[in-house]
């Protein structure tokens, strides 16, 4: 009795966490490109640099934390110590207006924040598996905080000014703090051989041509976050507006991500993800022709299909392709170049498409990209049907 009431009281810590810690990004990040260029004055390729630095600080900082959580082995005091930082430098970040002292603010703040995820998500797992209960039940909050933060942000910076994004996010990564200090001490170390590995995993096709899908498909989706406040303004939204499109998207994904195990079980693993991209490349093509808020608003809800199916669908073909000893070498790869390398370039290159052309020429970018990404996956499809009919003839 007593182990189940001090189970219960550690979960609702990671609820607490989560919800806290997401409700804080959600505060922040999809209205920070609207800051910079509404009350910064900033240029569209300026918007693009600041804020592509978070993804190339994350593929080179993420590794060195991980390090550090293994030597140390208290995850959760670098946890902590990374939260208050972010806070620190996310303050920091709201006093300064000019470009180069930004620049400089952002480096900061990513350098810390590059951490709060994966080690929460590596202590989150250790104590899944130790307790039995499903991990994504306890990530699920952090889904229900960026919702609630998105709805809820956009009223307020309206109300008062957007400024008030700064100081959302400071509060709620300090509140956060106090949980994360409080979470089990231990993780799972994730021991990653890259050296070692990387030249087996290159010579699987499929996962190079999955690798440069991933890189088409993820870099659209994440840059969108950035650029979709911008672009809600451009055909004539409001900041609440902006709110409530982000509760739709973010609201969608939960259920879809619930049931990819079993849609991937029924329509098979490379199906799933040929349609999660096929929606988003449609998605982003239609936000290109412009259409009315209303129909801009109700498409939201397709990031359930797209992203909500992708990502969990994504991470089991990944260990599905690599050998089993490469598992954690293939996930990392795929990170990098998918949130990394995919997530800086769209950023960048988006903004300067931006200060040329449109938030619609963004879109139109986006989209030639998940198609070409689209493409790709018919080609795994393609392959995979192939191999399975030359294995079928041998084996009869």
């Amino acid at each position: 009795m007593k182990q189940e009431k001090e189970l219960l009281h550690v979960r609702k810590r990671f609820y607490s966490f989560y919800f806290l810690f997401f409700f804080g990004y959600g505060a922040f990040y999809p209205l920070l490109s609207v800051y910079l260029k509404d009350a910064v004055h900033l240029s569209g390729g300026q918007i693009g640099l600041i804020l592509s630095i978070s993804p190339v600080v994350m593929i080179f900082i993420q590794p060195v934390w991980g390090i550090m959580s293994d030597l140390t082995r208290k995850p959760t005091v670098l946890l902590t110590m990374a939260l208050l930082l972010t806070a620190l430098f996310a303050f920091l970040f709201s006093l300064f207006k000019s470009y180069e002292w930004l620049l400089l603010a952002m480096i900061f703040l990513a350098a810390f924040q590059s951490a709060i995820v994966p080690l929460s998500d590596s202590i989150a797992v250790s104590f899944s598996e130790k307790s039995k209960i499903p991990y994504g039940s306890i990530r699920l909050w952090g889904a229900l905080g960026f919702a609630a933060a998105v709805f809820v942000m956009g009223r307020l910076a309206e109300i008062f000014h957007l400024s008030v994004i700064f100081y959302t996010f400071t509060l709620f990564l300090i509140a956060s703090a106090l949980f994360a200090h409080r979470l089990p001490k231990e993780n799972k170390a994730m021991k990653v051989d890259l050296k070692s590995g990387i030249k087996e995993l290159f010579k699987i096709r499929k996962y190079l041509i999955f690798l440069l899908a991933a890189f088409l498909m993820m870099g659209p989706t994440l840059a969108h976050n950035i650029y979709f406040g911008i672009y809600i303004n451009e055909i004539g939204g409001t900041l609440a507006g902006v709110g409530i499109a982000f509760l739709v998207a973010a609201g969608s994904e939960a259920p879809f991500m619930k049931a990819a195990n079993r849609l991937i079980q029924r329509f098979g693993i490379e199906r799933v993800l040929l349609f999660a991209v096929l929606i988003s490349s449609l998605r982003w093509l239609f936000y290109y022709i412009m259409p009315s808020l209303p129909f801009v608003y109700a498409t939201c809800i397709v990031q359930g299909f797209s992203i909500g199916l992708f990502i969990p669908a994504a991470l089991q073909y990944v260990r599905k392709l690599a050998p089993g000893h490469l598992g954690a070498t293939a996930i990392s790869l795929y990170t990098a170049v998918g949130n990394g390398f995919g997530n800086w370039f769209c950023t960048f290159a988006g903004g300067l498409i931006y200060e040329r052309y449109s938030a619609l020429s963004v879109y139109l970018f986006f989209g030639v990209l998940s198609s070409l990404s689209f493409l790709l996956f018919v080609m795994i499809n393609t392959f995979s049907k192939k191999t399975a009919a030359v294995q079928s003839s041998v084996s009869s």
